[in-house]
């Protein structure tokens, strides 16, 4: 009986010292790696199970379709001040798209204006139809799924994946194909939060199909996915922009990230959910740096004095905002910010140089 009870005792001392290293073990893995490497996994169902505002763990990053290309598409329309940021664009993608670590395919700039325009030859393009008269009511992004779907039906896509990009998206390194199976990815938005917004969201999104936690805080851009699955949520995407237009109390209250809801609405309602990469993209002049990140975004205005000081809200003695060339396009050789700024945005005015430097015909409304 002695014998049994010692045996038991040693057994339960080996359990607890196991139990205790393990728990221990887990412990410090956990402060090196920090809470934001533990929230994916998958349950028996194969269903993704994920924090919306959680990065991916590590080993979820290292993306299974590697070799699979994805095509790079983006909407435009035939002003100067669209023009001018697609040939900027495209120069990028051209330089970055044969790198080492590329998954880039082929691009199409998707046309809404209904009619083709000078930069045909230069940039691959596919023309598509406007939305009626007056139905964006003055807000040209309500084109943007109604051109998608146009494209979708009507051209031949070779890729099985599909980047949805902007004009005003720059590469700063080659692009993998950063898809985990078959979940799409998406940069996350600090602005889109449906939880705060739910009785609106309500409105497009029925208590039936979930919590609105299920929506993800992002836009249509940037996003891969794959080309089938886009294909099922551009007309919902399409649906919801209009509904959402529609509707005063939504249009007041979203403005002009409305579209941007509309996706992820129209994604929810067809229970997709988005990987989150916070390296996606950066947004300058709030991201300072663009190490370790993919496209740089500028559709904030950066002002700053010339000591280097922010002066959001407030023009700058020195600026840079995309919005000062809506009729023409910025000239050559823009001065560099003083010392101080961001490094973000010293390299978002260098880099657009150097497009312009090498671009032909750069210069007037008429040229671009």
């Amino acid at each position: 009986m002695r014998q049994a009870v010692a045996f038991f005792m040693v057994l339960l001392s080996t359990g607890v010292f196991l139990l205790t290293y393990n728990f221990v073990t887990m412990i410090i893995r956990y402060q090196k790696t920090g809470p934001r490497k533990w929230a994916l996994f998958e349950n028996k169902n194969r269903q993704l199970l994920i924090d919306p505002l959680v990065e991916m763990p590590e080993y979820t990053k290292r993306s299974r379709n590697q070799n699979r290309p994805f095509h790079v598409a983006l909407t435009a329309t035939s002003g100067p001040y669209s023009k001018w940021q697609c040939r900027i664009m495209y120069y990028w993608y051209k330089k970055k798209k044969d790198l080492p670590g590329s998954n880039m395919g082929k691009f199409t700039r998707i046309l809404h204006s209904g009619s083709p325009d000078n930069l045909m030859d230069e940039i691959p393009t596919f023309v598509v139809d406007p939305l009626p008269p007056g139905m964006d009511r003055g807000y040209v992004v309500l084109n943007r799924p109604w051109a998608f779907v146009q494209w979708l039906e009507k051209s031949r896509i070779e890729e099985e994946f599909i980047l949805m990009a902007e004009p005003d998206h720059i590469f700063l390194k080659p692009l993998p194909n950063l898809v985990y199976e078959e979940y799409p990815v998406a940069f996350p938005f600090f602005y889109i939060k449906p939880a705060e917004n739910e009785r609106i969201i309500r409105k497009f999104f029925p208590e039936k199909m979930g919590p609105v936690t299920n929506i993800d805080p992002i836009g249509n851009s940037p996003v891969i996915i794959k080309k089938d699955l886009l294909e099922k949520i551009a007309p919902t995407w399409m649906n919801v922009s209009l509904k959402m237009k529609n509707d005063p109390e939504t249009d007041n209250t979203f403005g002009w990230v409305l579209e941007m809801y509309a996706y992820a609405v129209a994604s929810a309602l067809h229970g997709v959910q988005h990987i989150l990469r916070k390296d996606f993209m950066l947004q300058p002049p709030w991201d300072l740096e663009t190490e370790n990140k993919y496209i740089l975004h500028y559709t904030y205005g950066c002002d700053y004095n010339l000591k280097g000081e922010l002066t959001y809200g407030k023009i700058g003695e020195w600026r840079f905002d995309k919005r000062s060339f809506l009729r023409a396009p910025p000239p050559r050789n823009l001065s560099m910010p003083p010392p101080g700024v961001p490094e973000s945005v010293a390299t978002l005015v260098r880099l657009v140089n150097e497009a312009t430097a090498n671009l032909p015909n750069w210069g007037t409304a008429e040229q671009v």
